[in-house]
C-alpha cells in the first residue's frame, strides 16, 4: 500500500500571501511609533516635577488613552487583523470597565 500526495498550487493561497505582505509595516514605522510613545511618556512623567495645576489629571487621562489605543492597535496588531478580533477585544474591555465601575460604586468611591 502506498499513498500518493498531490501538491496542488492554489492560486488563491498565493494571492492571499502576497496580499498579507501589504498589511505588514516596515520596521521604521514601529520605530516612529515607539519614539512617539516615548515622547508621550516623557510628557506624562513631566507632570511629577512641573506644576500643571488642575490640567494635570485631564492631561494624564488623555495621554493614557492615546497610548493605550496606539499600543493595542499597532503593537498588538489589531489594526492589521480581522475586525472580529477588535470587536472581541473591545467587548472584553467594555465588560472590564463595567465591572470596575460597579465595584467603585459598591464601595462608594464617588461620594467624596
Amino acid at each position: 500500500m502506498s499513498a500518493t500526495i498531490e501538491h496542488v498550487d492554489e492560486p488563491d493561497a498565493a494571492a492571499h500571501q502576497g496580499h498579507d505582505k501589504h498589511h505588514i509595516p516596515k520596521d521604521g514605522y514601529f520605530i516612529r511609533v515607539a519614539i512617539i510613545l516615548a515622547g508621550l511618556t516623557a510628557l506624562e512623567t513631566s507632570t511629577y516635577w512641573l506644576n500643571f495645576g488642575s490640567f494635570a489629571t485631564p492631561l494624564l487621562l488623555t495621554l493614557m488613552t492615546i497610548k493605550f489605543f496606539m499600543i493595542i492597535l499597532i503593537f498588538m496588531h489589531l489594526k492589521f487583523d480581522n475586525k472580529l478580533f477588535s470587536v472581541m477585544f473591545y467587548i472584553g474591555l467594555g465588560l472590564a470597565l463595567f465591572v470596575f465601575g460597579i465595584m467603585l460604586f459598591t464601595f462608594q468611591f464617588f461620594r467624596g
